[in-house]
């Protein structure tokens, strides 16, 4: 698909969100007639500082295709390509007068999504259970820790709504380190619940052992060669855009887990603009049914708040381009 760039700019956006933390992303402006939005979701607040500092240095302008422009970026960490290829995607397609939806052949679907709150320190239900007095059809996705009792497991457990235990195995400043009781505890706590990302040793191995079919990946996926090198075939992963960077290995990646049968469901990273609604429309398209972290944005304030928009998400993609129009609540 051609693209032509005339320039861009650079837009810092900062929030309060849950788990008590100023989130900070930047959106990617890429302007040519029509203009092009992505957002770098990069996790410190510092790499956003540095480049607002830096300000719009990098030679964009000019004619491409998609595949050269990706080619030609210079951008190792994947969160902050695909803010680039995202914003190159929406420019082109609208310079194309399409819609993403037209261009790979598929119907934009209801979204399923799940609410992923923390549950402060010490942790509790409590949050869990103010969302479930607003809207009892919600379901969750929560981060096991290592404060976790079997008490709180329990009281989880019994509103029904857990729907996937994150072990955050792949972070290694997170809480907890490979904990096998953790592990054994929250998989038979939750029997139904996706084990995302456990961090495998012989201990903890042996703990999930009867519940591998459940074990999906999620920190490790950035291309089908990681797929292809998990510990065991999975039937089951967590698809983040901004892991994977380059928009072509995505698509890749969405090809290979149909063919091979692997479902999939989406995940978030706090994002605060454009790459909100971009993450439920690629949803609607590949894996509308799934337990989805791409909630509308106000599921991560840090409170519970009333009236926000009900599982699942009407489809609202705009009329051109690579967005999802803020009737799903994106902002």
């Amino acid at each position: 698909m051609l693209l032509e760039i005339e320039g861009y700019e650079l837009e810092r956006l900062e929030k309060p969100v849950t788990r008590g933390f100023a989130r900070v992303t930047t959106v990617v402006r890429l302007r040519g007639g029509e203009e092009g939005l992505g957002e770098d979701v990069t996790w410190y607040a510092e790499h956003h500082d540095r480049e607002q500092a830096a300000g719009a240095v990098l030679p964009l302008a000019g004619p491409w295709t998609l595949e050269s422009f990706s080619d030609a970026l210079e951008m190792p960490d994947p969160h902050r390509r695909w803010a680039y290829e995202s914003a190159a995607l929406d420019l082109a397609l609208r310079q194309a007068g399409k819609t993403l939806a037209e261009v790979v052949g598929r119907e934009p679907r209801l979204v399923a999504f799940v609410v992923s709150p923390g549950l402060g320190d010490p942790p509790s239900a409590r949050t869990v259970l103010r969302w479930l007095e607003l809207d009892p059809t919600l379901r969750f996705k929560l981060d096991p820790g290592s404060a976790w009792s079997d008490d709180l497991i329990a009281e989880l457990a019994g509103t029904g709504a857990v729907v996937t235990a994150d072990y955050k195995g792949f972070y290694t400043d997170q809480d907890p380190p490979p904990d096998a009781d953790l592990y054994r505890r929250v998989a038979e706590g939750f029997p139904e619940a996706y084990l995302e990302d456990p961090a495998l040793t012989d201990e903890t191995e042996l703990a999930l052992e009867p519940h591998k079919e459940r074990v999906t990946w999620d920190a490790p996926i950035h291309s089908v060669a990681d797929v292809e090198q998990l510990p065991f075939p999975p039937r089951t992963l967590n698809s983040k855009p901004s892991r994977f960077g380059r928009l072509g290995e995505l698509l890749r990646f969405y090809d290979h887990c149909e063919q091979r049968g692997i479902g999939l469901y989406g995940g978030g990273m706090f994002e605060l603009g454009p790459g909100r609604g971009q993450i439920q429309y690629l949803a609607s398209l590949f894996h509308a049914d799934g337990p989805n972290d791409v909630a509308p944005g106000a599921y991560n304030d840090p409170e519970p708040t009333p009236g926000l928009p009900p599982s699942p998400l009407q489809p609202s993609p705009e009329p051109l381009g690579f967005r999802w129009g803020q009737a799903a609540g994106t902002l």
